[in-house]
């Protein structure tokens, strides 16, 4: 628990030093969801919806199925697809392009005192459109492919109920390192990519169904640059 919460604080006081990076304002809508189909497999996918800055349009478009095997009740690995529609700027021409992934993961989760705990280790081999102006919109021309290591950790703390914390209100501190692994000069030319500190309070409306509310600080890396994103995110999480 202490090598945890000192973790997530290296995490967030490495964050604090990025004040300068240029900023924005944004806002996700995520809905994450498993369906179970027995007690060995189930299907994974979310979708989400996030805005540009100030909320001024969809920027990205994300749908990612995924097919899960439970190797016991604390450890399961998936395989998956993404299907990530993102807005894109070329001198002065604006349209969306497709971004798309193959990715497997393997998630761990445990419980320390009350404190539900989930690792996840998420390998994604990335398909990136390459675009150009065509009668004034973006056509993609070819995709170039990357890989990127991703590493997340989640901390859900009831608030009530916690002995048997099957309705009530809850406090989750998450945090997500990415990391570039292949063709890294496709992406920004760095190992690091972005990282993501998210902080919320969710209300379980049952023990298959929670909704929670909370700000995200993203930073990320470009070729020439470094950008915050301050992000609000609506989430509805489900287990059925």
């Amino acid at each position: 628990m202490t090598v945890r919460i000192a973790f997530l604080m290296i995490v967030f006081c490495t964050n604090a030093l990025h004040i300068q990076a240029q900023q924005q304002h944004s806002g996700w809508l995520a809905s994450f969801n498993t369906f179970s189909l027995n007690n060995k497999w189930s299907i994974h996918f979310d979708a989400q919806v996030r805005s540009t800055d100030e909320l001024e349009h969809v920027q990205t478009l994300l749908l990612r199925p995924g097919v899960n095997y439970h190797i016991n009740k604390k450890i399961s690995v998936t395989a998956g697809y993404g299907f990530i529609d993102n807005r894109r700027n070329i001198n002065g021409v604006t349209g969306y392009v497709t971004e798309h992934r193959t990715w497997q993961q393997l998630l761990f989760a445990h419980k320390w005192s009350v404190i539900q705990t989930s690792h996840r280790f998420r390998l994604e081999q990335r398909f990136l459109p390459v675009a150009d102006i065509n009668d004034n919109e973006l056509h993609v021309t070819h995709h170039e492919t990357a890989n990127r290591l991703r590493y997340f950790i989640r901390n859900v703390v009831p608030l009530q109920n916690a002995g048997l914390f099957t309705k009530g209100f809850f406090f989750a501190l998450q945090d997500e390192l990415f990391l570039n692994t292949g063709n890294k000069k496709i992406v920004n030319g760095k190992t690091f990519d972005q990282n993501r500190l998210y902080a919320a309070i969710g209300y379980r409306l049952e023990s298959k169904i929670d909704l929670e509310a909370g700000y995200m600080h993203q930073y990320s890396k470009t070729a020439n640059n470094s950008l915050t994103n301050n992000i609000l995110q609506l989430a509805l999480y489900t287990r059925l």
